[in-house]
């Protein structure tokens, strides 16, 4: 039976309360993989939407759309009662609580807003960015790991995990699962999509579907936040909040291969 090894989820111990966290590092390890993937994309490829200069500045305001809107969607989508009793605490960024699909709308906005502030086609944005984006996902997925959190459900499986912090029972270790189809996978078929010239959204529309059916599938290993439970159907938030983006997907990749091209 595999046994979490329950890391220390301090990298280095700084003085008093302050510490560098393997969390926090693994972040940084996703912006820095998006940097460098999105460099490699800009020289390799003669259709790229984006200069080096346009990138960096893109890579700066999506990293504030991951880190605000990341924060507010937990808040709102998931424990929205707790924080707005008590509203101060939702700046204790220390105590955890981000979301994916918050981060996800936090950096929509953010690149609409450079796109619209510089003149630029909002979609072609989207597009580039799209592929690199489970770089990120894939780091943070690793981050969850090392801390034990959002472990999976219980199985009898081979590959079954014990997470000591929470129990003794065998358990889906769905962190690896979500590393491998969000992170890995979607990265590989997005990048290998993008390689040549496509309709402008499609690339973004793939990203929406691929992510959207992988979060999907791996909830129903991954242990429903014990606050919230299943919801109706007995599907899971993330569930909940993965259709809409599989259904805009599809919408959206039939309205880039329909369209004029441009």
């Amino acid at each position: 039976m595999l046994v979490h090894p329950q890391f220390d989820p301090v990298a280095i111990q700084l003085f008093g309360p302050l510490a560098i966290r393997w969390y926090g590092l693994t972040y940084l390890l996703g912006f820095a993989l998006i940097w460098l993937a999105g460099r490699y994309a800009i020289k390799s490829r003669a259709h790229s939407a984006v200069s080096a200069q346009q990138f960096d500045d893109l890579l700066f305001y999506g990293i504030l759309g991951v880190i605000a809107g990341g924060r507010l969607g937990y808040v709102l989508f998931y424990k929205f009662g707790d924080y707005f009793a008590e509203p101060w605490k939702i700046f204790y960024v220390w105590e955890g609580g981000m979301s994916f699909h918050g981060g996800f709308l936090g950096v929509i906005i953010a690149l609409w807003w450079y796109a619209r502030a510089r003149g630029l086609k909002w979609l072609a944005i989207t597009d580039f960015i799209a592929p690199l984006a489970p770089l990120g996902l894939a780091a943070g997925r690793l981050g969850n790991f090392i801390n034990a959190e959002l472990w999976g459900r219980a199985t009898d499986g081979p590959w079954a995990m014990i997470f000591p912090n929470v129990d003794r029972v065998p358990r889906h270790p769905s962190q690896l699962y979500e590393f491998a189809l969000e992170g890995v996978v979607l990265f590989v078929l997005l990048w290998c999509f993008a390689a040549k010239p496509r309709p402008r959204g499609a690339v973004s529309a793939c990203f929406l579907i691929g992510y959207g059916a992988f979060r999907f599938a791996v909830e129903f290993t991954r242990e429903p936040d014990s606050f919230l439970g299943l919801l109706a159907f007995g599907f899971s938030m993330g569930q909940w909040l993965s259709l809409p983006m599989i259904a805009a997907g599809v919408v959206m990749l039939a309205w880039a291969y329909r369209r004029p091209a441009d």
